[in-house]
């Protein structure tokens, strides 16, 4: 028989996708499936018109004479750049709307948050209005410096023993946005042709992309909306509830939700819903922006309904009939629910151009206009809401899928706090071997390793049965809550070690920091464990595993993961095969250079014994017992 979708690791998403007529990507992957060698391999070159060329023994050289290895460095170069320039834009949006609340004295919802950032910064000011306008304008001059001049916060905020081998590399990065610059300059037609110093050019983005990008904008949330709270709540689309106004939400930058969630808890608009027939309007979390409101769940409970999936799970979310609106802002938002939402005549609306849709109305997004544009959201959802009704459609189809419990809300200040107020148990326990090591497996979902989540899922069963704890953020997440196991019922399949741990904690084997920004929550707790060893990161019993990478934003997250000095295991190969350099620089020189080492393995057995075989060396490493 003809397969029609690709596999998906929940079963129930995947009978659902199945049971509908209509054209959705788990469709158009199979009807994908033969891919172009040459991009695969990184080499063709489509730069001047000359081209595009393409590398191979019989041509080894293009028009110009770049041959395999400048062209794929070149390609990879400009991905990373486009990947480290989504992750800088978000940070520099944050850090714009801390500086506004600064100034108009709005309420911040995270003080204890803004207070320890400033001391850990050596940032000052009469008042906590003050301080968040010292520190929202130190951050924007550290990514608007050229970048020839060093941002000096990174020493800051990084972990101590890394800087000093960047600068020594020679990778310590300049101002962010103008190392961007830089690297789209470097890649144009004629100009740089050294595979070297564009690798060392990703190194440099993937360090500023990582330190503001992913572990200071988490910080800047957590001022601007109020830090996580550990907790356990319910997940997947069963949180869809068809008697409210649902606004489904996609993307990456939540602060730009500070203003409607206000204007949602107000009694006003409370009885706006009751008079529109509805329980009340609901933010449904979906990709990212959703994980992050579902980590501070406990401050929005009486506005945000929970976390249905992630990006490959969006086109489901909508194809349930009861979504009203949805609002995009950033990244992860597929051209594949526009024509879902046309058919069900669901409005969009684009607050950042970035992300604007196809048929989508752009309403943007400004501090100084928040509450407009949030009365704007609201009103275009009820609105929704009132055809919704008169057609008649008030179920859930999807109402029992996902999980009855997930754990939420877990961050390096939650995590340390449930294990007493510091990591040092968590060493205690890696030293003892009860947990062998930790497995961060992070980024996206996609669906051409194994199929939608499956290759995620399955990997995860394995590591935990060998006593690995695993950390998680990034639409894996999404995938890995959904099929059960971040609820504590899953400690019975994790190893004989890990699982008494968990059982003991009240905790499941995988942890839940959320959305893939907070992958810099988890480099802090690798830092802390670090520090309490009195080692380097690259010697921690640690692996960074992406099994279902996706976007350039994955790209520069890895080179982040390379420059820390962790093993990186992908699931599925960058675009670099073809470059024998490039791939003997990252999966063999690279160690000597930062600690770091990428290894690709599209076996999910394979790839779990690896992982395995990493810890157990470092471990060995650290005069461990096995």
């Amino acid at each position: 028989m003809e397969r029609t979708m690709c596999s998906s690791a929940d079963k129930k998403l995947q009978e659902f996708l199945e049971s509908v007529q209509e054209d959705h990507s788990h469709r158009r992957m199979v009807q994908q499936e033969v891919k172009c060698g040459f991009g695969l391999d990184g080499v063709c070159c489509r730069l001047c018109s000359n081209g595009p060329c393409r590398i191979s023994k019989a041509r080894p050289k293009g028009v110009c004479g770049a041959d395999r290895d400048t062209i794929a460095a070149r390609n990879f170069l400009r991905s990373v750049a486009a990947g480290s320039g989504c992750y800088i834009h978000v940070a520099e949006q944050a850090a714009k709307e801390l500086k506004s609340a600064a100034l108009t004295g709005r309420t911040l919802r995270g003080i204890s948050a803004l207070r320890s950032l400033c001391s850990e910064l050596g940032i000052d000011g009469a008042d906590d209005s003050e301080k968040a306008l010292c520190l929202a304008e130190a951050v924007l001059e550290d990514l608007h410096r050229p970048c020839d001049e060093k941002m000096r916060l990174t020493k800051k905020l990084a972990y101590g023993k890394r800087t000093g081998l960047w600068e020594k590399a020679g990778i310590l990065p300049g101002g962010a946005k103008d190392e961007i610059f830089n690297a789209v300059l470097k890649t144009s037609t004629n100009l740089n042709s050294d595979p070297m110093d564009m690798l060392a050019q990703c190194l440099r983005l993937g360090i500023s992309t990582g330190v503001y990008g992913l572990v200071l904008v988490n910080r800047l949330n957590d001022i601007l909306m109020g830090e996580p709270e550990l907790g356990f709540d319910p997940v997947g689309m069963r949180v869809i509830d068809p008697e409210c106004i649902n606004i489904m939400v996609t993307g990456h930058q939540h602060s730009m939700f500070a203003g409607l969630t206000e204007l949602l808890e107000r009694p006003e608009i409370k009885a706006m819903a009751e008079k529109a027939g509805a329980r009340g309007i609901r933010i449904v979390g979906c990709t990212c922006v959703g994980q992050d409101f579902q980590a501070r769940g406990r401050r929005y409970e009486d506005v945000f309904c929970g976390h249905a999936g992630n990006n490959y799970s969006s086109e489901a979310v909508l194809m349930t009939g009861c979504i009203d609106l949805v609002v995009s802002e950033f990244n992860c938002s597929l051209p594949g629910i526009e024509p879902v939402c046309e058919k069900r005549s669901i409005p969009m609306l684009c607050l950042d151009d970035v992300a604007k849709k196809k048929g989508a109305r752009y309403l943007p997004y400004s501090a100084a206009e928040r509450e407009d544009v949030s009365i704007n959201v609201i009103a275009a959802a009820i609105a929704s809401y009132a055809g919704r009704v008169k057609t008649g459609k008030r179920q859930n189809p999807m109402e029992g899928h996902g999980c009855g419990e997930a754990i939420t809300g877990v961050t390096e200040m939650t995590l340390k706090g449930a294990l007493g107020g510091s990591f040092v148990p968590l060493a205690d326990l890696i030293a003892a071997g009860r947990i062998k090591g930790v497995a961060a497996v992070v980024g996206c979902s996609n669906l051409r390793a194994r199929g939608h989540d499956v290759f995620t899922v399955e990997l995860v069963k394995k590591l935990i049965a060998k006593d690995i704890l695993v950390l998680s953020a990034g639409c894996t997440c999404g995938g890995l809550e959904n099929c059960g196991l971040m609820s504590r019922k899953a400690a019975g399949m994790a190893g004989p070690g890990l699982s008494g741990v968990c059982q003991n904690l009240g905790i499941p084997p995988v942890l839940n920091f959320g959305p893939c920004l907070a992958i810099g929550r988890i480099e802090a707790v690798a830092g802390e464990l670090a520090g309490i060893l009195g080692v380097d990161l690259p010697q921690l019993p640690v692996v960074v595993s992406a099994p279902q990478w996706l976007e350039e934003q994955a790209l520069a997250d890895g080179a982040f993961a390379l420059a820390l000095g962790f093993h990186l295991h992908l699931g599925l190969a960058p675009f670099v095969t073809g470059s024998p350099v490039i791939m003997d620089v990252l999966c063999n020189k690279m160690e000597e250079m930062t600690g770091g080492k990428l290894f690709v393995e599209t076996e999910i057995d394979q790839a779990a014994n690896q992982i395995e075989a990493v810890i157990m060396d470092k471990r060995r490493g650290l005069g461990f017992n096995e």
